[in-house]
C-alpha cells in the first residue's frame, strides 16, 4: 500500500466518476479536501471486516474481491469490486466498522474519502444522495442473490453460477479468471476447494468448459445456465 501525493506520476487530479459530477463546486471541493489517494498492490487488504471505518473507499482502477470472513480460515466470496464502485458504504449510515473484507486482485488505485464529508454532502444534495443510495442498493443485490443460491442450490448449481458470474466480467476484464485461484472459485460457490476442482474437471469432461491452467473458457454456456436453473 502506498499513499499517492500530487508529485507522483500516478496522481489522479480529479474524481471523474459520473456520480461526483452531480456535486456543486463547493461540494466537490469538500470531497477533494477530504480524500487521500492510495495505491494498493495485488494482495493488499483494502478493508478489514470488523475494523474501524472512518472513510469510504472509491475504486478508480483495478479489481478487488469482497468477502465475508468466517470461523478459522473459512471465507465466503460475495462479489468482484470493479472501477467506479464504493467499498464501505454502510459506514456512512451509522456503521462504525466494515461489515466485510476486501482484498486487491490486481493493482488498485483508490480514493479514501472521509465518511463524515460524504454524509454532509448526502444531506445537502438530493441528486447525489439518490445516486449514492441507488449504488448502495445495487451493491447489496449481488450478495443477496449469491446467498440465496448458496442456501437453495446443490454444488453443481453453485459452481455453474460462479462460472457464469465471473465470465460475465470477461468483456471488460479478459483475464479475470487468471486473477482468481481455485480456492477463490470455491469460496464464491460456498464449497470446499477439493469439490471445486472435481466439479471443474467434470464440467471439462462433459464439454461445458475448457481449462487452460488458471484460465477458464465457457464452451457451452446454455448447458451451464441449465445446470444453474436446475440448481
Amino acid at each position: 500500500m502506498k499513499t499517492i501525493t500530487e508529485t507522483d506520476k500516478d496522481f489522479i487530479c480529479d474524481i471523474q466518476a459520473p456520480c461526483f459530477q452531480m456535486l456543486s463546486v463547493e461540494e466537490a471541493e469538500l470531497v477533494r479536501e477530504s480524500r487521500t489517494q492510495v495505491l494498493f498492490r495485488k494482495g493488499d487488504t483494502l478493508a478489514k471486516q470488523g475494523a474501524f471505518a472512518s472513510y469510504v473507499l472509491f475504486v478508480m482502477t483495478g479489481l478487488a474481491k469482497q468477502y465475508i470472513e468466517g470461523d478459522g480460515s473459512r471465507s465466503f466470496n460475495l462479489r468482484i469490486i470493479r472501477p467506479g464502485e464504493f467499498i464501505g458504504l454502510s459506514s456512512v449510515f451509522n456503521r462504525n466498522t466494515f461489515t466485510y473484507s476486501a482484498v486487491a486482485l490486481t493493482e488498485c488505485r483508490v480514493f479514501l474519502i472521509e465518511k463524515a464529508t460524504l454524509a454532509n454532502v448526502i444531506k445537502q444534495n438530493g441528486a447525489f444522495a439518490f445516486s449514492f443510495i441507488q449504488r448502495y442498493c445495487e451493491q447489496n443485490n449481488d450478495p443477496t442473490a449469491t446467498l440465496r443460491n448458496i442456501i437453495y442450490k446443490q454444488m453443481n448449481g453453485r459452481m455453474a453460477d460462479t462460472l457464469l458470474y465471473i465470465d460475465s466480467l470477461k468483456v471488460e476484464h479478459p483475464d479475470i479468471f487468471q486473477q482468481l485461484s481455485r480456492r477463490d472459485l470455491a469460496e464464491f460457490a460456498g464449497i470446499s476447494m477439493e469439490s471445486a476442482v472435481k466439479l471443474l474437471k467434470s464440467f471439462e469432461k462433459d464439454g461445458i468448459i475448457q481449462l487452460n491452467e488458471k484460465d477458464i473458457r465457457l464452451v457451452n454456456s446454455d448447458l451451464l445456465r441449465e445446470i444453474s436453473r436446475l440448481g
